[in-house]
């Protein structure tokens, strides 16, 4: 498979025009090494060897210590290549948040290869095209989601499917076997078997077999393609190379040191509730990857919408982060049981995905007696761009200040730069900022200012001390619960049907998600009903993208040229 032509990476930035360097808390550094490790493979090896006998995750009272990743991941990796899986072969994990993830992910990039994360929540038609755009070669799928692959591998390059089981890894790993089946948004299907595949404990099994030597890489090949809407359009790959990656987590384990420093505890051998889906940016780039090199442990929850059996898993043993968004920190906050759980042990609560609420952070802190630290970060960034100081004594209701070895800046529509407190889009550059989006060069030319900065689509304001506060969003956008979701997506598919005339989507206020879809609906045949929609919606969208409100209307606002004006419908 022909690599990407991935485009140099931009200068680092330096220390003129960064006001926020002022506001660093004491040993977090202006800059730090993008070049440290020359991919990711040279840092799990390092950490592999320094952590061996640690725990790494935790899931469903099986543990993982990082050990055993490397053990699991080596068989992967063999298990690849015995297939004929080349480096630089794409390879979709479609998993949540269970031990095999890891696995995968890890095994995936050892063996040279891309990994693409996959929501496990998707329809048919939304695998289908990350699937064909990616040209994934490799589909891991939990077996509770092998009906919806098999309705979407068709036309699609997949050559390989492996099959995992939530009972998966038991005597690969300590603990006792659970016989756990998650339940998330939807009932899942009774376990599936596709024919033609693999289980993953028998692909792990095969591996083992063979001698595994890790692929080298350079930090300009390409690790990761995470898909995102970005700020418009259909979901697009955006293209993470190792360098991109390998810088994110020197940004995340400098600010993750300095918080445990300002406790007076190691940085090192911490739990961190890991409730944040992992084929997510967040869960991914934020915990995941940093957690090899920092030697800290994932406590893996697969399920977060069950509080009461997530509050069970706190309670087994003490967690030192709890990273996550505005609904979570507030359905947990709603459980009497975790109300009564022992916070002595908390560093840090970092927040991101959507923005905190202060009410929430209010009764959070006062809670636990830990601040909610409020970050920023994109796809196209690795999760990371801003954060507040680990040293703030409360939520601020901003994004913080860019991290180390960042740059940023508020441009105005004709890309010139706005003095402080003017809202204009933010404009990224640093070394975990992707060279591009896969296969869509015109895309990428849009995405980026002539000195290679990222225009996020997101409008904020910076202050004189160079702190940054979201006010807006450039395009139509819709924001759930830290989740992008796209008018022209939901559009397009309720317009299918033949009872539709037109439609728009709109975001509107949710107090649980932050933003929830509102559909408006003109109709072609008058017996249409709010139910036939909803029906088909379900089967055709993930389910924060579903319309939470439907109101059918006799016509919807235009311009001139015949275009709906989503504005309007918001007002």
């Amino acid at each position: 498979m022909t690599e990407p032509t991935l485009a140099t990476a931009p200068p680092e930035p330096a220390a003129a025009g960064r006001p926020w360097l002022a506001s660093y808390p004491e040993g977090l550094p202006a800059e730090i090494d993008a070049d440290a490790y020359p991919s990711l493979g040279e840092l799990f090896e390092e950490g592999f060897r320094a952590h061996a006998q640690r725990d790494f995750a935790v899931c469903m009272d099986r543990t993982m210590r990082f050990q055993e990743l490397e053990t699991l991941s080596n068989a992967f990796g063999a298990w690849l290549r015995q297939q004929g899986v080349a480096p630089g072969a794409r390879v979709a994990v479609m998993l949540p948040n269970v031990l095999q993830f890891p696995v995968a992910i890890v095994g995936t990039l050892r063996a040279g290869c891309v990994a693409v994360p996959v929501n496990p929540l998707y329809t048919p038609r939304e695998l289908a095209h990350q699937l064909t755009d990616s040209g994934a070669e490799v589909l891991v799928v939990l077996e509770n989601f092998g009906h919806t692959a098999q309705q979407a591998l068709a036309g699609t390059q997949v050559r390989h499917v492996v099959v995992a089981a939530m009972g998966d890894l038991h005597g690969f790993v300590k603990g006792a076997l659970v016989n756990h089946v998650v339940r998330r948004v939807r009932k899942l299907v009774p376990p599936f078997s596709l024919p033609g595949s693999v289980r993953f404990n028998e692909a792990l099994a095969q591996g083992r077999r063979h001698r595994f030597e890790p692929v080298a890489r350079t930090g300009a090949d390409l690790a990761l393609l995470q898909y995102t809407g970005g700020t418009t359009g259909v979901s697009k790959g955006a293209m993470l190379t190792h360098r991109n990656l390998v810088a994110a987590m020197m940004q995340i384990c400098a600010s993750i040191e300095v918080a445990a420093g300002l406790k007076k505890v190691p940085s090192s051998g911490l739990t961190l509730v890991t409730a944040m889906p992992l084929y997510h940016i967040y869960g991914l780039g934020a915990l995941c990857l940093p957690s090899i090199r920092m030697g800290n442990c994932l406590l893996l929850i697969p399920n977060p919408r069950d509080i009461p059996g997530f509050v069970a898993e706190l309670r087994k043993r003490p967690f030192h982060a709890v990273p996550g968004l505005n609904t979570l920190f507030n359905g947990l906050m709603a459980n009497e049981d975790f109300r009564r759980l022992d916070f002595s042990r908390l560093i840090f609560t970092q927040a991101g995905g959507m923005a905190t609420q202060q009410s929430v952070a209010d009764r959070w802190q006062a809670l636990t007696g830990c601040v909610v630290q409020e970050g920023w970060g994109l796809s196209e960034t690795a999760a990371i761009g801003t954060n507040n100081p680990a040293n703030v004594a409360s939520h601020t209701g901003g994004i913080g200040i860019p991290l180390p070895s960042i740059e940023m800046r508020v441009l105005d529509d004709e890309g010139r730069e706005l003095p402080p407190d003017a809202p204009g889009e933010l404009c990224i550059r640093g070394p975990n900022v992707m060279p591009g989006y896969y296969g869509r060069p015109d895309e990428t030319a849009r995405a980026f200012t002539a000195d290679s900065f990222f225009r996020t689509g997101d409008i904020g304001t910076m202050d004189a001390r160079g702190w940054f506060r979201i006010v807006d969003r450039k395009k139509d956008m819709i924001l759930v619960s830290g989740f992008n979701v796209f008018p022209s997506e939901i559009e397009t598919v309720v317009s299918s049907h033949p009872g539709v005339l037109e439609c728009a989507a709109i975001g509107v206020p949710d107090e649980a998600t932050g933003e929830a879809v509102k559909l408006f609906v003109v109709r072609r045949d008058p017996a249409l009903s709010e139910q036939d929609l909803r029906a088909l919606c379900r089967a055709q969208l993930t389910g924060y993208k579903q319309p939470r409100h439907i109101e059918f209307r006799e016509d919807l606002p235009k311009s001139p040229v015949g275009k709906v004006l989503r504005r309007e419908l918001r007002e």
